[in-house]
């Protein structure tokens, strides 16, 4: 696993990219452990969680309680050009929602497991 230095040095959107993972399975184990939805109910009442108006959403509620550390991570990967064109969001939710992707997956890989549990009991109350 790379130190902190090299985590620093990527693209967000590499940050984005394992935080979209994570964030789907906290979602999913969330799902799962609160409900007894079959698969096909489960995926539906998770696209209320990951799709990216949710998520922009999601992440302007946070910014009261974010460091100074995670806003400049929030900003970077807002920043972040991006030539993906959003299917289902305008360009400033999939901006904001990536943000959020990239908070995720920085905190993974820094191994802010403890700081990422407490965002997520927020995010999925």
């Amino acid at each position: 696993m790379k130190d902190e230095k090299q985590i620093n040095q990527m693209s967000p959107l590499t940050w984005a990219y394992v935080g979209d993972a994570v964030y789907e399975l906290y979602v999913r184990s969330y799902l799962i452990d609160t409900t007894n939805l079959k698969p096909n109910n489960l995926h539906k009442e998770s696209i209320k969680y990951v799709k990216a108006r949710a998520q922009a959403e999601i992440l302007s509620n946070l910014q009261e309680i974010l460091t100074e550390e995670e806003r400049e991570v929030v900003r970077r990967a807002r920043n972040t050009q991006n030539h993906h064109l959003p299917k289902n969001a305008n360009v400033q939710e999939y901006m904001y929602a990536t943000a959020l992707e990239g908070l995720i997956g920085y905190l993974y890989l820094t191994k802010q497991t403890k700081r990422l549990d407490e965002l997520f009991k927020l995010i999925l109350k």
